[in-house]
């Protein structure tokens, strides 16, 4: 049996709870929530099946040593001392990112210099031989975590973000991030068990992330690469294995999910990207626009939207919003409509009460994901609920 280490996964803020969640989930142990991210432990096939399965996640760090430190030579000594051959040939290439909240430093890039030369240095005198920096595919990617006086070295796991799921090969003007649009979809509880629309679906990632959740499709299938696979320990028959234990978890949906968008270049994209994902069977994707059409059926409907900001856009945020909030009143009963915005004037426009207001970022936007829940019938004020 491989032995249980620590791990830590990174995630976007008021995500926590969502990856704890998951990590409970797929198996992990002791998991701790913190800010953007959080800790757990497993063994080597859990630190794979965590890259593959978990939709909420950016990164899987794996920490390596842990020392207090006093200054740059302090830093520079204690990276040399450390066993780097356990993970890195001599001839082997390596990239350093490095996070500081620190008063002992201010540059990340020069910590991350300091650490790649150290490690450099190492190799040179023991060996005669010195690996070479390679920032894009590196057979080892280190990351150096300073708080205060603590300095955290990790291996990381994953390599590029895990948002780059691998299917996505057109976007629109503004993309919504993968883990964003399926943090979205599980903070509106969405379960699968009814029909899920997005009426301004973009490149349509909220409806693969939507699919994806709904059959129980691992979300990083269809990367190309993970930085473990790089690793002196890969075990390319254990990772198959875990792979083949998450693919036998996936499930039947017997509901649809349908994209609207009133650019005809929006709807091509989202169709490329939904083949891409293997996912015609379950996406419906339409080129309308959603201020001119009306719900279809009266079974209960989902939706979740990532509408413009008037960030990259140039609209009418005012009118736009107030159309939103019409659209939904009077032709969308028995909808649960959340959607994103970091435009919080605009949002007093909608002339709808949300029934719930979460606080999130989206990239550096402090933004809100707002639930409105649109009754049957006309009662008056029912939708004000």
């Amino acid at each position: 049996m491989e032995e249980n280490f620590k791990m830590v996964a990174k995630t976007l803020f008021g995500f926590e709870e969502l990856l704890a969640n998951e990590l409970t989930q797929l198996g992990a142990q002791d998991v701790k929530k913190g800010v953007r991210n959080v800790s757990f432990s497993g063994d080597k096939g859990f630190m794979y099946k965590a890259n593959l399965g978990l939709r909420t996640a950016i990164k899987i760090l794996k920490p390596i040593h842990t020392f207090t430190v006093n200054s740059e030579s302090d830093l520079y000594n204690k990276i040399y001392a450390m066993q780097w051959e356990d993970y890195l040939k001599p001839t082997g290439t390596l990239a350093v990112d490095a996070t500081i909240h620190s008063d002992l430093f201010s540059h990340s890039l020069y910590i991350a210099q300091k650490t790649k030369d150290a490690i450099v240095d190492k190799f040179r005198n023991t060996t005669g031989q010195r690996p070479n920096v390679d920032l894009k595919f590196p057979d080892l990617k280190i990351n150096v975590h300073v708080d205060r006086r603590q300095c955290t070295i990790s291996l990381d796991a994953s390599g590029d973000s895990l948002h780059k799921r691998g299917y996505k090969t057109a976007t629109n003007i503004a993309p919504i991030n993968e883990v964003l649009a399926a943090g979205l979809i599980m903070l509106s509880g969405w379960d699968g068990q009814s029909d899920f629309m997005d009426p301004m679906c973009g490149s349509g990632t909220l409806l693969i992330e939507a699919a994806m959740i709904a059959c129980n499709i691992p979300p990083n299938l269809m990367r190309k690469e993970f930085a473990f696979e790089r690793w002196q320990d890969w075990d390319v028959d254990l990772f198959e294995k875990i792979e083949e234990s998450l693919l036998k978890k996936t499930r039947d949906f017997h509901y649809k999910i349908i994209g609207y968008d009133k650019a005809p270049s929006a709807v091509a994209k989202t169709r490329d990207n939904v083949k891409n994902a293997q996912l015609e069977d379950f996406i419906e994707v339409k080129h309308e626009d959603f201020f001119k059409t009306q719900k279809a059926g009266e079974e209960k409907l989902h939706m979740v939207f990532n509408p413009p900001y008037g960030e990259r856009l140039n609209i009418d945020m005012q009118a736009f919003y107030k159309d939103i909030g019409n659209t939904l009143k009077r032709n969308y009963p028995g909808t649960d409509a959340w959607f994103i915005t970091s435009n919080l004037d605009a949002l007093k426009h909608v002339g709808l009460r949300p029934s719930r207001k979460i606080q999130l970022f989206n990239a550096k936007l402090e933004s809100r994901l707002v639930k409105y829940v649109m009754y049957e019938g006309s009662k008056k004020g029912k939708y004000m609920k």
